[in-house]
């Protein structure tokens, strides 16, 4: 049947795995391994855990008795050839909720660093300039947000807790939503915050292009916790350079991780962090009991 290999441990991972109930002759490896150590780790495999890893149909080539990939996340097909794995007869599984509280408050975090100007002020404290900037109170402002799954009712929730006056947008009708729904342009048009929560699709690559932004507030903010594909880059950098849009709050990226001559990071209107949203303790610890559970 083969071995169970976590291919990507992160020292967080490791550390709580020892507190779980982990099979006997299970390999955890930790850190990123480059294509021949991966190809290594999974030659001897029937199941692995994937956590960030790419796999590619060679990689796959080289694993003759893997059957399941337990992704360790959502966005399996960013990092999996997924034709490549159902040539081979290897089911790919992927693991919702977990982390949809973690990741509806980094996006809030993110919000409101931005609305107050926080991060710019630390930034700017730290070079020697004491600059007290003028922040805006959420009580006056709509949060909209983009993407009515787990993580995106999460934020809606706690926006409104915070004051905020909130609105939704879903691709699909729902008969339960946690704030009133309108159509996407309105949504565009109006809100002095909005946040994207949605899978990567062919229908929602480049949802937020050159068209959506150009209707955008002017001092709205745009928050990314879901993923890259989502925005188009230049013409978001081209927004931002000419003050069309207030700030960007992103924790994802078309690569990662980011280089540190991007345009993005010359922008004192952009807030990033390094794709940390669904990192706590708490979430990770649910990923990795739902894993074990998976191979019971």
């Amino acid at each position: 049947m083969g071995k169970l290999v976590y291919v990507d441990a992160t020292a967080q991972s490791v550390r709580l795995l020892r507190d779980l109930d982990c099979p006997a002759g299970m390999v955890v490896h930790e850190g990123d391994p480059d294509a021949g150590r991966l190809r290594d780790l999974i030659a001897g495999a029937g199941t692995v855990w994937n956590g960030h890893t790419y796999m590619t149909a060679t990689d796959l080539a080289a694993a003759p008795l893997l059957r399941r990939i337990i992704f360790l996340g959502t966005g399996a097909s960013s990092y999996i050839d997924l034709a490549a794995a159902e040539a081979r007869g290897i089911a790919v599984e992927t693991i919702r909720g977990y982390g949809d509280r973690a990741v509806g408050q980094h996006a809030i975090a993110l919000a409101l660093s931005a609305l107050r100007q926080i991060a710019l002020m630390d930034r700017n404290i730290r070079a020697g300039q004491w600059k007290p900037l003028a922040g805006r109170e959420f009580q006056d402002l709509t949060f909209g947000v983009v993407g009515m799954g787990g993580i995106g009712r999460a934020t809606a929730e706690l926006a409104a807790g915070l004051g905020f006056r909130v609105i939704g947008w879903n691709r699909s009708p729902l008969a339960d939503a946690p704030c009133p729904m309108v159509p996407l342009e309105g949504l565009i048009d109006s809100a002095d915050v909005v946040s994207l929560h949605l899978a990567l699709t062919p229908e929602t690559t480049g949802l937020i292009g050159a068209e959506a932004l150009g209707r955008m507030r002017p001092d709205a903010v745009l928050v990314n916790t879901a993923r890259a594909g989502l925005i188009d880059t230049p013409p978001l950098i081209a927004a931002l350079a000419a003050g069309r849009l207030g700030h960007a709050a992103l924790d994802v990226f078309d690569e990662e991780p980011l280089a540190p001559d991007h345009p993005l990071l010359s922008l004192l209107n952009v807030t990033v962090t390094a794709h940390a949203g669904f990192k706590t303790d708490a979430a990770l610890r649910r990923l990795l009991v739902e894993a074990l559970a998976r191979i019971r």
